[in-house]
Parts: C-alpha cells; structure tokens; sequence
C-alpha cells in the first residue's frame, strides 16, 4: 500500500471500480492544527483526520508535519465537500488482518488486560478489543488479575467474528502449551525437601498458590510463618517471586504442598528450656478469644492465657476487657507441651495472689468487716480486702435459729462483721462465722450442767407427742411425752400448758439439732433415789424415820 491515493484512484476507475470507504492509502502530514490533522493523499484536496486520532495515552500529539501515515478512506471529495480519512480505522483494519492470520494459523497474539467486565475482562490488541472469560486467565482459578493487568500479556484467538466484532481470546491455551515442556522437566526432578523459586498466583482464603514454573504449588497459610497468619497478604503478595520448600508431593495427583516458614529455624525447638516453668516475661497480644487470649513471647511463639488465669478474683471475665490487641502484658510460663506445641500462660501470676495475702495478714478467729456481694441457697458471701470473698455458710448464721430463717435477715450491699473460722489459700476459701462474734449459749449451758442435773426451764411449745422447753436464752430442750412421769403419759397437753415451770433432768444432748434432751421420770427417780440414800443415812444415826424424810421431801406434814 505504498502507492499513492491518486494512482490508486486511477487505477480503480481504469479497473472498471471506484475507491470504496475502508480503502488503506499513505499520506504525508502537512499541517498539524488544533483540532485536525491536514495531509496529502495525491488528490486534489487535501485530506483532513480528526486531532484526538494522533493522540497518546497521555494526551501527547504523536505525528508531525512530514510524517507518513496510513489511513483508511472515509469519504470522497465530491466538488461539494472535503476528503476524509481516518487513522483509527486504518490501525483497526490492520489489526483485524493480524488477528484473522493470526487465528488461521493458531499464533499467538499479544493483548493488554484493560478492564473487568461480566463473565470475564477485557483485552486491547492494538486497535481491536476482546473478550477473556475469567476461566481462560490461567491454568487455574484467579481471584485477584492485578498483577496481569496493564502488562503485555500472551494469548491464543479461540473465536473470531469480524462482522460482529467479537474477539475471544485465552491466556490458558499459552500458559498450558508453555508449562507442558516445563511440568515433564520439573515433575521429573520434582521430590520433598527440595526447595525452588517461584512466583505467587493467587491468594485464596486458606494460602497461596505459587508458579513453580510449569506446575502450581499451594503455600497453606499454616506453613507461611511460625507465627500466627491471619491473611495470606500478611506475608505474600500476588506477583512475588519467593523461595518455597517442597513438603509433600503426590505424584498421581500431582499436588505440591509448599512451606515457606521451613526455610528458617522452628522456634519451638528446645523451648522448654529456654523457658522454664514459672519464668516470668513480657510478650505481645495477638488474638482474643472468648476462652482467653494468645500471647506472642518471641516469633512464632504463642501462649495461652485461658481465662481463668486472667484474674485471681474473676474466673469469668471477659477477655475482651482485661486486653487489647497488641498489648505489652507481662505473663508466666504455667506449662509447655513441645510436642502439642501448646503453652500455657498465666497473667494473674504476676500480680499478688490476694488470698495468700490475706492467709498471711489474718489468722483464725480475727474479726473482719464487709459487705454482703450475694446470697444463695448454701451462705452469704462478704467481700473482703483485695478483692475477694468470704463464706458464711447458713449453718454460721445464728446459735439459735436454722440457718434457712436467719438468711432471711440480710440483703446484699448490708455491711456486716464476722469472724475468721478457716483460711485455704491454695483452694481460694475463706470460712467465715458470724454467730461466732457471740460466745455459744450452748457450750455455757453444757459448762454449768452435766448429765444427771436437774434444770429449770419453762414450756415453749406443747404436742400430744411432747413438749419444747426453754432452759436459758438460745437454749431449748424437749420432753417426750412418756418422759413427763414414771406412769404411761400418751399426751403431754393434759400434764403441760404453754408458759408453766417445769423442772427436770438434764439426761443427754442432741448435738446436730442442739436440743437438750430432758426428763420428768428419770427426775422423779433420782428423787426417789436420793430420798432412799438420805433415810439411810439417818437410819444409822436414829434420827428420823422413813415416813418424815418423805414427808420433808414432798414439803408435807405428818398430821
């Protein structure tokens, strides 16, 4: 198409034919205006193309006076009017000549990924854009083209319609064409252990998948680093060309499992003894959980600080409110499992434990003060200093009342004062009484009588079965019904009232109720018994007769 447009024009109509629009010519610049473009075909005007035709990417005029074009014939001057050419159609054409040979012969096109669009993206090459399904960009599935947008890429036509101008093209065809001779070669040598370069594809949820040069390898994210990996893009990014050891290789399923942390020391090699129980260090938070949080104490070390290490007064606090990520906390080794790769660490440890303190300022029988934090079935818990709690269990409440009744006396927020019955620091407990503040009637009463004694006492409650009896203030004793004489009593109501005095022997105790059991007849005979003694006793001295020591026993007279 070196001729020019005049010998052209000529030939045609020598030929019987004319120009027809889409004709490609030379032309040589003859002015460059503002908005066109002036040049010389061989006819007897010239010819104009629009400005923007000759303009670079970035806005930059790219022809000058001088130049020799190509265009394509738009319209012909008719006497009326001008000659118009177009640069752009001329490339068009070209390219669609290109890409025709190039899709006969199957050769290979070079195109530039320019865009995203449904189904796939779009592919400039040269003047011509085509479509590449987003199943043909590779040899596998691609998340994330950034790093083959823009660039030069290769590719096969698989589906050409000019008159519709529909272009389909597939990056795949190249790609597989290209790694078959390179895939025998590596796959020949190919073995665990082994360690090669190779260029990140894609990044997917669980890794990477990385170009080793005619196979696709997977970089899980468990074998990026020996810390803990969020992300995949915290480590590689697409593009990047990294060295990668092969860990396993399944020759049937030509699967390659690739480790990235392998190429560097393993952090967990000999870390117990670089770490001994109870040492004391500072590390990083990482993660938090509802469980606790993990803490980094070198990389790719991480510990646990389950929740229940977390605070010594607060088994269930959430985590979320002691730490953040990224938290400096000092921490303790509570225990390493090399071989789980697990530690355990513990934060509470580097504090003062405030039950060994409290062990340590208070000894059984010290009085404490404190307010009630809650009430259950079983005690009254009192909150005491450093944060922890006592328990008065119920049966601490009161010397005289069940502990069911005497709970009822207090609410939570009530200060009260109550007494050190116990100290477990290892277990976390506390014992608290307080009944305690107040000597226990009971043991006085046991103090001033023993079995054998007759007590005073005056009727509390009275059943047909017996009766309850008040022998001084928090002490009550019960009389069984047969116990009120040494004749067979069936009902105690018709020998007792409510309020009368009653005096009897004091003849056992019932220590889990702490009821004192008490008895008219075993009184009654001891009366008998020491009557009988006494006239004994007078009888060897002739002073009296059994008659008057009865009478002087029952307060009677002998007329």
């Amino acid at each position: 198409m070196s001729e020019s447009f005049a010998e052209l024009f000529e030939a045609s109509l020598a030929a019987g034919q004319s120009m027809q629009p889409g004709s490609l010519v030379k032309a040589v610049v003859l002015e460059v205006k503002t908005d066109v473009v002036i040049v010389d075909a061989g006819l007897k005007s010239e010819g104009v193309i629009p400005i923007d035709e000759f303009r670079s990417e970035d806005g930059e005029i790219t022809v000058a006076a001088g130049d020799e074009v190509e265009v394509a014939l738009e319209t012909v001057e008719d006497g009326f009017g001008e000659t118009k050419f177009s640069k752009e159609k001329a490339e068009r054409i070209r390219t669609w000549d290109r890409l025709t040979k190039a899709f006969e012969d199957s050769e290979i096109v070079i195109g530039t990924m320019t865009g995203k669009v449904k189904g796939g993206y779009t592919v400039d090459i040269g003047a011509v854009r085509a479509f590449l399904p987003g199943s043909l960009v590779d040899v596998r599935p691609v998340r994330d083209t950034a790093y083959l947008e823009g660039k030069p890429l290769e590719f096969k036509i698989i589906k050409l319609d000019k008159l519709r101008n529909n272009v389909v093209v597939s990056r795949r065809e190249v790609l597989e064409a290209e790694y078959s001779a390179e895939r025998d070669s590596l796959l020949a040598t190919l073995q665990e252990g082994v360690v090669l370069k190779g260029v990140v594809k894609n990044l997917v949820e669980y890794g990477a998948f990385v170009d080793l040069g005619g196979i696709d390898g997977l970089l899980h994210i468990t074998d990026m680093s020996w810390k803990r990996v969020k992300d995949p893009s915290e480590v590689v990014t697409v593009g990047e060309e990294i060295e990668v050891k092969v860990l396993k290789y399944d020759r049937e399923r030509r699967r390659v499992s690739l480790g990235l942390k392998q190429l560097g020391e393993d952090p967990w090699v000999d870390i117990a003894r670089r770490y001994p129980e109870k040492t004391r260090l500072f590390g990083k938070v990482t993660n938090i959980t509802d469980y606790g949080s993990f803490v980094e104490i070198e990389a790719g070390v991480e510990g646990l600080v389950h929740v229940s290490e977390m605070d010594w007064t607060n088994k269930n606090v959430n985590p979320g409110k002691v730490v953040t990520i990224g938290d400096e906390v000092e921490v303790m080794i509570l225990d390493i499992d090399e071989e789980r790769r697990r530690i355990s660490l513990g934060m509470k440890q580097c504090v003062p434990n405030p039950w060994e303190e409290f062990a340590q300022n208070h000894q059984k029988g010290d009085r404490v003060f404190g307010t009630i934090k809650s009430i259950t079935d079983f005690g009254v818990f009192i909150g005491l200093d450093g944060g922890i709690d006592g328990l008065v269990h119920l049966s601490d409440l009161s010397w005289n009342e069940v502990g069911e009744d005497a709970v009822r006396k207090y609410t939570k927020g009530q200060d009260v004062e109550a007494t050190v019955l116990a100290i477990d620091a290892e277990r976390e407990r506390i014992s608290l009484g307080v009944k305690q503040l107040q000597s226990d009637p009971l043991a006085q009463f046991m103090a001033e009588n023993t079995r054998g004694d007759k007590v005073m006492g005056k009727v509390k409650e009275v059943d047909a079965r017996g009766a309850a009896i008040i022998l001084a203030e928090g002490v009550e004793g019960y009389i069984k019904a047969n116990d009120l004489a040494r004749e067979r009593v069936d009902d105690a109501t018709t020998i007792l009232s409510v309020g009368d005095d009653l005096e009897a022997s004091f003849v056992g105790i019932d220590r889990k109720s702490r009821i004192v059991q008490l008895s008219v007849r075993v009184k009654e005979i001891q009366d008998e018994e020491e009557t009988v003694a006494e006239y004994s006793r007078n009888a060897t001295t002739g002073k009296t007769s059994l008659g008057d020591l009865l009478k002087e026993k029952m307060g009677g007279d002998s007329n």
